[in-house]
This record gives structure tokens, sequence and C-alpha cells, in this order.
């Protein structure tokens, strides 16, 4: 009886614990299977939906862009010189993508002390590419060996910073021809979107003025670069895909090295400009501009000290043979043609000088306070008597002399291809005058402008475009720099003056060096020349002096136009001795060591 009880007892509890046993290992099955699904889940989401994405992210961390800069094309004289190239130098790049945003934090200031950049430029140029970046970032250029041994030391610690070396433009003659050559310089932000669309990234160097900048496609090449993969530091593994770059082309100039040379030494350390061009074709073949600048510091990393002294001259990016002064009595050229052409004077017509001419009350000063006699047009151009061409003036009126100064290419870009720092001048009339100066024109203004006085504005360069039609027998020609510019090597446009007018306007120009104002060029060691003298006034400055000569006359190949900016002292005696200079070094391949110094001749 016990033991049946007993017996029932213990089956109901076997019952109850069936499957305990294996409840366990179904719990950990379940919990296995959750697991397991968990983790394919998130594999498929991450391999199948974010694959792209994560597989991007991981290349992004062992994979580097390392773009190539190509070489930049040089620039040539007419001989084949290089007057721009480049050398090799040390950059310094940051890899963005290498160090999350704290650690840059850290590293940036101990660079900027390295490298004596400020801290604020660093962090600028890496916010702008983006924490995430994995394109290289310049942020130094042309660093010295005493950095790169210094950033080398700390390879370990600065990881993410590379050096490389790259080429930097150079120009081995300093700042010889700076304003025809220009400069280059890593694009700003302003830059940057605006040509975006041509292919031009963050660092990307540039022209910026001058042949660099009007030949930019042509000079600068085309990008190459490689894809490597890195460890955990930086360093390169392997190369996985790599482009070359391509060089860009060279241009060649028609600027002549020796020349250059030479005009630089004439106009020395005057604010001025010399231009010394081919009368037949356009061909520039000398152009300086006062004060100047060394564009190497701009191939660099331009110092405060260095762009502070630079700001301390007087304009020094400001080409002056492209910008407008009152061409003062060079201009009595256009003057005469105007007189002649009109139909108001007979080619041989003599006048009377005096010491001024009163105009409306105003008397108006013949230059030597005391007239010159009686004179025909080649004397009066010969002495540049200013009374005799007042009455020119006065007598055929404003509108002929307008309309042969615009003729003449005043008033209106030359076509230079640098015409972008090129000013237009100007050429005022009645129109002009009402709507700038609420005022009428008056015969004064017509006297004013027969002398190159007055409202007119005009270029060392359109001045030696105007000489160059008295030379060449009555065209106009386009000047330029390219050597291979044929369409404007050949362009030239017949003003129409008649046969007689362009023979008085050669013979008075001849008189000027034989028994005139321009006697400082009337010396043996040179060919027979013809030339202008000018003096401007430019209250209450000092004075601006021109002078402009070609030759020979039996067939003209050069015209020499210097400019001296509130020199004083008139053309003949300040500018003249620049022209001699420059025309012996043409003619004789003489070579100064100093500047053409003033001379003490009777000068206009």
């Amino acid at each position: 009886m016990a033991l049946s009880q007993h017996s029932s007892l213990s089956q109901q509890n076997n019952a109850r614990t069936v499957g305990r046993r294996y409840q366990s290992l179904i719990l950990m099955l379940i919990v296995t299977i959750t697991l397991m699904g968990g983790v394919a889940s998130r594999l498929v989401y991450l391999q199948l939906l974010q694959g792209e994405r994560n597989r991007q992210l991981a290349d992004d961390n062992r994979i580097r862009l390392i773009p190539r800069q190509p070489e930049r094309g040089r620039i040539l004289d007419r001989k084949g010189r290089t007057l721009a190239g480049s050398r090799l130098s040390h950059a310094v790049f940051l890899w963005p993508i290498a160090n999350p945003k704290e650690r840059w934090v850290e590293i940036l200031p101990e660079l900027s002390q390295i490298l004596n950049i400020p801290l604020e430029e660093i962090q600028d140029r890496l916010e702008q590419a983006g924490y995430n970046s994995p394109v290289r970032v310049r942020v130094a250029r042309s660093i010295s060996p005493a950095q790169v041994t210094a950033l080398a030391e700390f390879g370990q610690i600065f990881k993410g910073v590379q050096v490389e070396a790259e080429a930097v433009r150079n120009y081995p003659y300093g700042d010889l021809g700076a304003h025809v050559l220009g400069y280059t310089g890593e694009m700003n932000d302003e830059d940057l979107k605006a040509r975006a669309s041509e292919g031009y990234r963050l660092g990307d160097v540039i022209g910026q003025m001058g042949v660099e900048a009007a030949f930019e496609s042509q000079l600068r090449g085309e990008w190459g670069g490689q894809q490597v993969e890195v460890d955990g530091i930086g360093q390169v593994l392997r190369v996985l895909e790599e482009k070359p770059t391509q060089a860009g082309e060279d241009v060649q100039l028609t600027i002549d090295l020796d020349l250059q040379r030479a005009v630089e030494r004439a106009l020395g350390n005057r604010k001025g400009a010399i231009v010394a061009m081919n009368p037949n074709n356009g061909e520039i073949l000398a152009m300086v501009s006062r004060p100047t600048f060394d564009p190497n510091l701009f191939s660099t990393y331009i110092t405060d000290a260095q762009w502070q002294q630079l700001q301390n001259q007087d304009f020094p990016f400001v080409n002056r043979a492209l910008q407008g002064y009152p061409p003062a009595s060079t201009f009595k050229i256009v003057t005469t043609t105007a007189a002649i052409e009109s139909g108001a004077f007979p080619s041989e017509t003599v006048l009377p000088t005096f010491p001024f001419i009163e105009v409306g009350g105003i008397q108006f000063w013949d230059w030597n306070r005391a007239g010159f006699g009686p004179l025909d047009f080649r004397g009066a151009m010969a002495w540049s008597s200013d009374t005799f061409f007042y009455q020119t003036a006065l007598s055929m009126g404003e509108a002929p002399l307008i309309a042969w100064t615009k003729r003449y290419g005043f008033g209106q870009k030359t076509g230079i291809e640098i015409a972008g720092e090129e000013a237009s001048g100007l050429v005022p009339d009645a129109t002009w005058k009402k709507a700038e100066l609420q005022e009428d024109w008056y015969a004064g203004d017509s006297v004013n402008m027969s002398i190159g006085q007055g409202y007119l504005q005009s270029s060392p360069l359109q001045v030696a475009v105007m000489f160059a039609v008295a030379a060449n027998g009555g065209d106009r020609v386009k000047p330029h720099l390219l050597m291979g510019n044929q369409e404007a090597r050949e362009w030239r446009q017949p003003l129409g003056i008649s046969p007689a007018t362009i023979g008085i306007l050669q013979d008075g120009l001849r008189q000027v060096i034989t028994g005139g104002t321009g006697q400082a060029l009337n010396v043996p060691t040179l060919p027979p020349l013809a030339g202008k003298s000018g003096t401007a006034e430019d209250p209450p400055r000092l004075s601006h002096a021109w002078f402009g000569a070609y030759g020979p006359i039996s067939k003209p190949e050069i015209v020499v136009v210097a400019f001296a900016e509130n020199s004083g002292g008139g053309g003949g005696k300040v500018a003249a001795p620049m022209v001699r200079q420059v025309l012996e070094t043409y003619f004789n391949g003489t070579v100064s060591t100093e500047s053409a110094a003033p001379e003490e001749v009777i000068s206009d």
C-alpha cells in the first residue's frame, strides 16, 4: 500500500519534469538563432544595403588620391631663351582624412611653428577641403632644407603630413620684364568659384597677370596623379593606378632679352615706361614699367614683410606702358595730319609764332615763352612750337582733330594680348565733356588738345603705334607679344594719309633730331633717326617727359618711346637719352651698366 502510493507520486513528479533537461539547450538554440539572424541581417544591411558606402569609407582610409600638378610651360624670348620656367622645390601637403578633427587640432599648432605660417591660414585651408577629404591639400611651398628635416623628424607624430618635391615657377632674371611676364599664384576662393568648370581645384596655381594670365590655357598643362594604398600612418604601400601629367605648352614671345635688359637699364629707377616695337608688324621687342616687383616672390609664400615692402612703392603692379597720360607734344604728329588732311591748311603753310595766344580771355603760352618766328609744319615740329599748333586747332576746329585722333588708335585698346591690364585712354569731345563735366566744349579745349594736353589721355604703347604710322608710311599696326600671332603680325590698317602729308611728317620728325629738340640722338654712333619730344604738365606735380624715335629713316625697323612720370626736365633732356641708350644696344650691341642720365639740351 505504501509502495503503491510512492510509485504514483513518483510518476507525477516525472511527468512535470519531462523535457527540462532540454530546456537550456532549446533556449541556447533560440538565442543563437536570434543572434545569428541579427548578425546575418546586419551583414545584409552592411554588405548589400550599405555596402557601397562602407567600401568607400574603407577605401578612403587606406587609399589615397595623390594629384600631381603638371609642369607649367616655359615663356621664351624671340631667340628661345627662357624668361620663365620651373625649378624643383619642396611643398607640404595634408591628408585630411588621416586624422580626426581633434587630432588635427593638436598637430597644426606645431606645424605652424615649423613652417612659420599663421595657424589660421593652415586651418582655413584644411577646413575648406573638409576633414573627411581623401585628397591632399597643399599648405606650404618652397620650404627650406631645415624645415624639410624638421618635418622628417616629426614623421611618426605628424600623421597625415607629407613633404613632396614639386615644380615651382621660376623667373631666372628676377624682376626683368615683370609687367610683361606677370606672375603665378594659388587661386583664391573667388578664382576657384569662377573657374571650377574649367577643371581647376583647390591649391591650383594660375597666371595672375601679364603673359602668365593671358596664355593660361596654353601654359597650365594637364593634371595627372596616383591612386595609392597606404598603411595606418599614411606611408605608401603600393601604387594602384597612375596617370602621367602633361606639361604645358611653351609660349614664345616677340621680346628680345638683350633689348629688354637695355630698356630696363635706360629707365633705371625712375617711374615710367619704355616701349620698343617693330613699326612694320607690331612686334613688341621690349617693354618695361617702373616701379616693379620680383615675380618669384609669388611663386612661393610671400611674407608679410615682403608684401608691406611692395605696398610702400608707388603702385608697382601697374603697367605704366599701358596706362593713360597726356601725350604732350609727341601728339603734334596727329595735329599736323589733321590740319593738312582736313584741307584747312596747305602742306606748305607758314605761320607766325608768338609768346602766347589769347583765347577766351586766357593766355596760352609757347613753351619757350618767346615764340620762334615764322615756321612751316616741318619747323614747327622740329622746335615743337605750341603757338603754331594752337593756330591750326583754332582754324580747323575740334571735329577733324578728334576724328584723326581716333583714326590713329587713341581712345581704344591696341589689341595687345595682355589687354586686361590696358587702359583705353581718352579722346575727349563735346558729348563726353557735357556728360562728365556738365560743360560745353570751348575753343580752349581744342587749343589744349592740339599739343597733347587737356583731357586727352594716351598710353606709351598707343604713342608707339602713332610713331609707327609715320615710320611705315601711313599704316596703323597691332602691337602683339606672341611670336606666332600671325593675324596681328599681318594686320595693317591704312589711315588714308596722303603721301605729301607723310613726307612732311617724316621730314619734320627728322629735323627734330638734326636741329631741334631731339639733338641728343644726333650722334655718329647711330643711323639717321627721326623723333619727337614732349613735356606734359601735371600740376601740382612735376611734368612728365616723353620722347619717341624710329630708325633708320631709310627703312625703319624699330620705334622706341620713353616716358618718365613726373620727372620734370623736359622730353628732350630726360627721355631722349633713354631712347638713345636703347637704340645703341639695338643697332650696335652696346651694353650700358647705368641708367640714362639727363642732358643739358634745348628741350620741350
